[in-house]
């Protein structure tokens, strides 16, 4: 019935984050995805990106999913889900193979990247991606996709993305422990990536950094294809933490006042602004000046900056990002803070939004959601891929049985 089609054509993005869990729930149209529900949920489980409380984390799915579901009016099982942390690594490596028929196929550029994923990868190890960066036929370099070209040797230069393999198993058994599938596994700042990004920057050289609640997860791209990945162990919960310390008041209210008064650059604020800041342990409310609250935000922010700054330069990309850096996750949401990054990166820089996607698109453009939003966009890629890959198949299956039968006739129309 309708209900069966309509939950074939549903594509599920699952972010368990360091602060908030989030799930979008979108239909498969003729020309994308339309968001149909979303869900979010306040996280405890993990931290820096890595899961450290299976109950608790299982907990903020089920309300997380069921809050997206109910907005969508419908059940889902079956999710794409975000893998991040520090124990993210991606290294290079390549394959080399001889083409079949003086022209490459498709099926050559599937077996060269076979040869190049079969490296040695500790037992400790998962692969989570292998994404090729660029071809070789024979001698001819910087080809993007050399379906069709002839010659006699094929090789492939490829990224490994690889994560613990332990850590993974535990956001898995956190989802199945939700009562649902895991349909594949995303490094969680190539999703951001997708849902952000232009393919000209891509194209020209560019690095996406996702500040969320725990860490930065950077991932850059040059020609089209990803060439390093990293993470750095601060976010949006060190921020909380300097003005619940700098202000002295809770955790809760420190979140708050960075949500509703943070602002990264002092300049932009007024002298006279005051705001009301909650005591500990049943000590009065104080009114301070917004400034001091500014401050406290400002050096946070221009450290995290300059962590970036230094890692993009020791991933030696800082000549080489022509459109510069896009920043999303909850964090490029603070009011100055991209302004700080243009003079403090020394690159141009801009907020990344999602975008790409149809139905409730207006409630989820804002960064905090670039994650999720690239989860559904890399399902669809994926569900396509494969579609177009079995209707390939079952052609070539067709058309290898019928030339079977004619050989048979022609054998009989021969012997007798």
């Amino acid at each position: 019935g309708d209900e069966r089609r309509r939950k074939d054509a549903l594509i599920v993005g699952l972010d368990i984050g360091t602060t908030k869990v989030c799930t979008i729930v979108a239909e498969r149209t003729e020309n994308g995805v339309d968001i149909v529900g979303i869900g979010t949920h306040p996280s405890k489980g993990l931290r820096k990106g890595v899961v450290i409380d299976i109950d608790a984390t299982v907990h903020s799915i089920k309300q997380a999913v069921e809050e997206a579901e109910l907005m969508a009016g419908i059940q889902t099982n079956q999710i794409w889900l975000g893998i991040s942390g520090s124990h993210i690594q991606s290294f290079d490596s390549n394959g080399m193979i001889a083409i079949r028929n003086k022209e490459v196929t498709k099926d050559d550029v599937d077996r060269v990247i076979e040869t190049a994923k079969a490296v040695a990868i500790p037992s400790d190890r998962q692969v989570l991606h292998v994404l090729p960066n660029e071809y070789k036929v024979d001698n001819q370099q910087g080809i993007h996709d050399p379906v069709g070209m002839s010659g006699v040797r094929l090789e492939a230069s490829v990224l490994i993305i690889t994560g613990s393999s332990s850590s993974i198993q535990n956001s898995v058994k956190c989802v199945e422990n939700a009562g649902l599938k895991v349909k594949g596994l995303v490094l969680q700042q190539f999703a951001s990536a997708l849902s952000i990004l232009s393919d000209d920057e891509k194209q020209l050289g560019v690095a996406a950094v996702d500040i969320g609640g725990g860490t930065c997860d950077l991932i850059a791209f040059i020609n089209k294809s990803v060439v390093a990945t990293s993470v750095i162990p601060v976010g949006g919960q060190n921020f909380t933490h300097d003005i619940a310390m700098g202000l002295r008041t809770t955790q809760n209210n420190a979140e708050d006042l960075k949500k509703k008064h943070g602002c990264a650059l002092t300049e932009l604020v007024s002298a006279d602004e005051t705001i009301e800041v909650e005591g500990v342990g049943g000590r009065k409310q104080r009114t301070i000046s917004r400034i001091d609250l500014c401050e406290i935000i400002e050096a946070r922010a221009e450290e995290t900056l300059s962590l970036i700054k230094q890692e993009v330069e020791k991933l030696g990309l800082n000549k080489k990002l022509g459109s510069g850096i896009v920043i999303t996750g909850g964090v490029s949401q603070l009011t100055g803070l991209i302004e700080m990054g243009d003079f403090a990166l020394d690159l141009p820089v801009r907020r990344g939004l999602p975008d790409k996607i149809g139905g409730l698109s207006d409630v989820v453009k804002s960064s905090q959601y670039a994650t999720a939003v690239g989860l559904l966009l890399y399902g669809l890629r994926q569900e396509k891929t494969r579609g177009a890959e079995l209707v390939s198949r079952s052609k070539s299956l067709n058309q290898t049985s019928h030339n079977w039968v004619q050989k048979f006739k022609n054998f009989f129309l021969e012997t007798f």
